[in-house]
C-alpha cells in the first residue's frame, strides 16, 4: 500500500516499496504509480490527481492529502547520479573558424548541411564563402569497438596526415593524426584518441605502415595485437615477442628468427602467412595474416563439442599442413588447439596452423630430443627420449583421469573415452583416435595413413576442404583437386618411398556413405 508524504506547496509524493522506488519521479508528479490492486483505490476520473485514503479511519484535508495526524516519518531514497560519459576522442581545430569537438557518441556526420552533427561553417562569420569549398556532407568519423575510422564522403578530399582518402572509401584514425580537408595542404583538426596505448616506442617503418590497436591474443612470448594498414584499412595481426620473457637474449633471437625464416618459406593454404618482420632492441614484431574465426581451443570451449562433420573438415586441413610441413623438413612442435586459427565464425570454414615459435628445420641435429611444446600434446618419446631424462571436447590425457600424472599417462598410453563424449561418434571416427594415440612411434598411424582411413575417404568433405584452401581462380586449384582425387590410390611405406596400390573394387563398394557437413 502506497502512503504520501506532504510536501511544500501542499504537493504529494507516495512511498512505496524497494522494488517500485527505483522508478522515481520529481516532486511536481504528483500521481503515485501503483501496482494493480493498488489502482483500485485511486480517485475517479476528474477527481484529484492524488490517490484517495488507504483505510476509512484516515482522514484526507480538502487538499487531497493526509493530515498530519496520519503521517509517518518517511527518508526518501537518494538517486545516484549517473556518470556522465566521457569522450573517447577529440579534435582540436588547426585553422581559425574551427572549433575542438569531443567524440562521444560513435559516430558524428561533418559537413555544411545543418543536419550533420558538426557544421562546418564559422560561427563568427555565418554562410563565409570559405567555407563553401567543403562539401554538404563532408566526412564521418565513427569507431568500431576501439579502432577509429575516417570515412570521406567528399568530392574535393578528404586527407589523414596528407593521405587521400577517396570518395567512398575509408582510413584508420589514429592519435596525433592530422585531418586535411580540400586540399592537402588546408590542415584543419588533429585527432586525440583519449583510448589509445602510446605507440612511440614501435619501429619507425611499423608505424608508418600499420596503425596497431587492440589486444586479440596473448602467450608465454608476448601479445597479439590487430593492425590496419594504414593505406587500404586492411587487417592484420601483429605477434610482439618480448625478448625479456626468455631467459637469455641468445633464445629469444635464435627463436625469432627460426619462426621469420619458417614463415617466409612455407606457402601452403592452411599454414599462416607473414606480411612483415620488424625489431627493436626489446622485442620483435611479426605481421601476419588475420584469422577472423579465433583460436579452435575457443570453438570447443565455447561448443563443448564439434559436431563429427566439423571435427573431420578441421582435422583434415590440419593432416594437409602438416604433411605439408613435414614433407619440407619442418616439424612445429606444439600442435594444439590454441594453435590452429579460424577464418571465421562459421562451421565450415578454412583453418591455419600458427605459432612456429617451437618450430625447427630439420638440418639441426639435436631437435627431436629437445623438451618442449605443451605437456599435454606431447608424444610420448619427446618424454623417454628428451635431454633432460578436440572430438570429445577435451584433452585425452589430465590429471583428473586417475592417479597418474600427465606424464606417465602419455608415456603408458593411458588415455580415457568418457561414454558421455564419445556416444554419438563414430566407430571410424574412435578408430583414428586411437591408432593416433599408439605410444610406439613405428606402430602409430602415419599422417598418409590417417589421410587414406575410411574416416576421411569422404568426397564431399574433401570437395568442401579444397574449395576452402583453393578456392576459384587460384592458381593450384585445379592441381590440387587432382592430386586429392587420386591420393587413395596411392600409400607411403615405412620407408617412406610412395607405392601405388590398386583399389580392389570390393573397397569402393565398402566405402562410408559421405557425412552431410
Amino acid at each position: 500500500m502506497s502512503e504520501e508524504v506532504p510536501l511544500e506547496g501542499d504537493q504529494s509524493l507516495s512511498t512505496q516499496s524497494p522494488s517500485q522506488a527505483q522508478s522515481t519521479q520529481s516532486p511536481s508528479q504528483a500521481q503515485s504509480t501503483q501496482s494493480p490492486s493498488q489502482s483500485k483505490c485511486q480517485s475517479q476520473p476528474g477527481s484529484s490527481s492524488s490517490s484517495g485514503p488507504t483505510s476509512g479511519s484516515q482522514s484526507s484535508s480538502g487538499s487531497g492529502t493526509l493530515s498530519s495526524m496520519d503521517t509517518i516519518p518517511v527518508t526518501l531514497p537518494s538517486v545516484p547520479e549517473e556518470p556522465e560519459p566521457q569522450p573517447w576522442g577529440r579534435l582540436l581545430p588547426m585553422a581559425r573558424g574551427f572549433r575542438s569537438h569531443d567524440c562521444i557518441e560513435d559516430q558524428y556526420l561533418f559537413g555544411r548541411d545543418s543536419k550533420c552533427q558538426y557544421v562546418l561553417d564559422d560561427p563568427d562569420d555565418r554562410g563565409s564563402k570559405k567555407f563553401r569549398i567543403y562539401s554538404k556532407k563532408h566526412f564521418r568519423i565513427y569507431r568500431e569497438d576501439s579502432e577509429v575510422f575516417v570515412e570521406d564522403y567528399s568530392n574535393n578530399g578528404t586527407f589523414v596526415d596528407g593521405i587521400l582518402i577517396g570518395k567512398d572509401r575509408k582510413l584508420p584514425l589514429v592519435n596525433n593524426a592530422v585531418l586535411s580537408l580540400a586540399e592537402q595542404r588546408n590542415k584543419v583538426f588533429v585527432f586525440i584518441d583519449l583510448m589509445s596505448d602510446d605507440q612511440s616506442s614501435l619501429p619507425k617503418e611499423l608505424q608508418e605502415k600499420y596503425l596497431l590497436t587492440r589486444r586479440i591474443g596473448t602467450g608465454v612470448c608476448g601479445e597479439v595485437k590487430l593492425a590496419f594498414e594504414r593505406s587500404t584499412c586492411k587487417k592484420f595481426a601483429v605477434k610482439i615477442i618480448n625478448k625479456n620473457n626468455f631467459k637469455s637474449e641468445g633464445t629469444a633471437t635464435r627463436n625469432a628468427k627460426t619462426e621469420v625464416e619458417i614463415l617466409q618459406r612455407i606457402d601452403h593454404p592452411c599454414l599462416i602467412k607473414t606480411e612483415d618482420f620488424y625489431h627493436t632492441e626489446d622485442s620483435y614484431y611479426i605481421v601476419l595474416e588475420l584469422m577472423e574465426g579465433g583460436e579452435l581451443f575457443h570453438k570447443v570451449k565455447s561448443q563443448q563439442q564439434l559436431r563429427e562433420s566439423v571435427a573431420k573438415l578441421y582435422f583434415y586441413q590440419m593432416l594437409r599442413a602438416v604433411q605439408y610441413l613435414h614433407s619440407n623438413g619442418i616439424i612445429h612442435r606444439d600442435l594444439k588447439p590454441e594453435n590452429v586459427l579460424l577464418s571465421s565464425q562459421d562451421d565450415v570454414c578454412l583453418i591455419k596452423v600458427t605459432d612456429f615459435n617451437q618450430s625447427r628445420i630439420l638440418e639441426e641435429a639435436v631437435l627431436m630430443r629437445t623438451l618442449c611444446g605443451t605437456p599435454s600434446y606431447l608424444a610420448p618419446e619427446v618424454f623417454t627420449h628428451a635431454s633432460t631424462t578436440g572430438l570429445g571436447g577435451y584433452p585425452p590425457f589430465h590429471e583428473s583421469f586417475g592417479r597418474q600424472s600427465i606424464t606417465d599417462q602419455i608415456i603408458r598410453g593411458e588415455f580415457t573415452m568418457v561414454q558421455s563424449k564419445w556416444k554419438h561418434v563414430s566407430d571410424q571416427a574412435k578408430d583414428v583416435v586411437r591408432k593416433l594415440l599408439v605410444v610406439d612411434p613405428s606402430k602409430r598411424m602415419t599422417i598418409e595413413e590417417a589421410l587414406r582411413h575410411p574416416w576421411l575417404q569422404d568426397r564431399m568433405m574433401m570437395e568442401t576442404a579444397h574449395k576452402l584452401m583453393y578456392p576459384p581462380g587460384h592458381p593450384s586449384a585445379a592441381m590440387e583437386a587432382e592430386s586429392a582425387s587420386g591420393s587413395s590410390s596411392r600409400k607411403r611405406g615405412r620407408d617412406g618411398e610412395e607405392e601405388e596400390e590398386e583399389e580392389h573394387p570390393a573397397k569402393r563398394s565398402q566405402a562410408p556413405p559421405p557425412v552431410p557437413l
